[in-house]
């Protein structure tokens, strides 16, 4: 299938207009077809890759404790009960009774997720795509949305690049050249095996809480590198991330890269809005990467889910399916391919808008699920997180990132690129005062840095498992 690229270089690097891009490497079941457009860039400061890229085709000093305690609690899952000595273990033997009882609530919770469809696609990649009512997604379920319509677009920050617009086209489900209608959303069935797979059947779609704030990441296995800022009022963030396929190790454990944005004390009343991409085969089932979000306003205990799996986020959008796989990806040494995300509060109604790419709109969480994000933000992250479940006693072999380490630097090590936040005007800005920090250095690093084309920048990542890393 023929595709356009805008593929970004480092500087100093010039596109010709018909070199082939290396969409061949990404461990898809289809061939793509790639032209770049012709550019010529400036010669970069030494060490400082300036590169982006943006893809359309069709088929330290003492860290304060709330850090560590995002690092913590912004974990997709725990270790395994089996991996953790937890005598209530995962493969215990269940009596008939309470194994119908579990059907019996998978399949109640099956019926509540899985709206009826006007329209059903097929993904390469086995997903099932149901196109659903814009009114009848779960989301108009919660009794604050019942009767009620998505909200118009709101105003966009200032200083947000107008210039044409990103790729809808960017996921599998979409090479069929199927569509959703106008009026509806495509929306990833959840199966049976999607929920049978969770550790918990009650909790499927979420994160589990945290009992209590702890200094460090060691015990409960989640391992991150990434960059913050906090100490003022943020009412958005933005960035470009760069897509891989990291190897993940076993079932149990996953690998993302996301933004965070986050309010609250870090107790019981921490509020965050999440979104990005992740592998994750217990989640999905298989090891693609997949554009995803997230919400809590309880530090992760009653409230908020994944992507579509409760009455949250109000999706508007009839070209992108959260939880759907993304293609192409990037590939070591060849074609970079990265996402632009952009989250903000909307100054009228206080609602928090996601968008794709340059003028996409996804959709919104409403403004009255949270507390402390009600108002603004206090701290911003960006980043990548794994879970390790040493497994033989051994540092996992999980890879964050590309599954290279920072130093390699463009075209080997993933990279976030051009993050900023959105003041109190509802202006983009340059982010005041990055820090970064790696908690797990030999296994998954980070370096920071800022240019001219890619402002505010990290490279991120790590093959897990090596000979520093035991």
């Amino acid at each position: 299938m023929d595709c356009s690229v805008r593929a970004s270089f480092p500087e100093g690097k010039t596109r010709n207009k018909y070199n082939q891009c290396c969409c061949s490497g990404q461990r898809r079941t289809r061939q793509h077809q790639c032209t770049k457009r012709e550019t010529t860039e400036q010669e970069p400061t030494p060490n400082m890759a300036s590169s982006s890229c943006c893809c359309r085709c069709k088929i330290p000093p003492i860290i304060p404790l709330f850090v560590f305690f995002l690092l913590v609690s912004s974990s997709f899952r725990p270790v395994r009960s089996s991996e953790t000595g937890d005598p209530h273990a995962r493969n215990q033997t269940f009596r008939p009774g309470d194994e119908l009882q579990s059907l019996k609530t998978i399949r109640e919770r099956l019926d509540k997720i899985n709206k009826p469809a006007v329209k059903t696609i097929q993904s390469p990649d086995g997903d099932i795509i149901d196109c659903v009512l814009l009114q009848h997604q779960l989301a108009f379920d919660h009794p604050r949305l019942k009767g009620q319509k998505p909200l118009d677009p709101p105003e966009r920050p200032g200083g947000v690049n107008t210039n044409g617009m990103g790729a809808e086209d960017f996921q599998l489900w979409s090479m069929s050249g199927e569509t959703c209608p106008e009026g509806t959303i495509p929306i990833r069935r959840t199966t049976e095996a999607d929920m049978l797979r969770a550790s918990s059947v009650r909790r499927f779609g979420r994160k589990r809480p945290r009992r209590r704030v702890r200094r460090d990441s060691t015990s409960n296995g989640h391992e991150h590198a990434v960059g913050y800022v906090s100490g003022d009022q943020y009412y958005g963030a933005k960035a470009s991330i760069n897509v891989w396929t990291p190897r993940v190790s076993n079932q149990y454990e996953f690998s993302l890269s996301q933004m965070w944005v986050i309010s609250g004390s870090f107790g019981d009343d921490l509020n965050t809005i999440e979104a990005g991409w992740q592998v994750s085969p217990e989640q999905y089932g298989d090891n693609y990467p997949r554009f995803f979000t997230y919400w809590t306003t309880d530090a992760y205990q009653a409230t908020g889910c994944y992507n579509l799996l409760c009455s949250g986020f109000v999706q508007t959008n009839n070209r992108i399916a959260i939880g759907a796989a993304i293609s192409p990806t990037s590939s070591y040494h060849g074609g970079q391919f990265d996402i632009t995300l952009l989250i903000w509060k909307d100054p009228k109604h206080g609602n928090w808008w996601l968008e794709f790419g340059s003028g996409i709109l996804v959709g919104y969480w409403p403004s009255f699920l949270f507390t402390r994000l009600r108002d603004h933000a206090s701290m911003v992250q960006f980043g990548g997180e794994i879970v390790n479940s040493r497994t033989g006693g051994f540092h996992t072999s999980t890879q964050m990132g590309s599954g290279h380490f920072a130093g390699e630097g463009f075209g080997k090590a993933s990279y976030f690129r051009n993050m900023e936040v959105v003041d109190w005007d509802n202006n983009l800005i340059p982010l005041p005062n990055l820090k970064v920090l790696a908690d797990h250095p030999n296994c998954y690093n980070i370096q920071g840095g800022i240019n001219r084309v890619w402002g505010n920048y990290f490279y991120y990542g790590g093959p897990g498992r090596n000979v520093k890393c035991p």
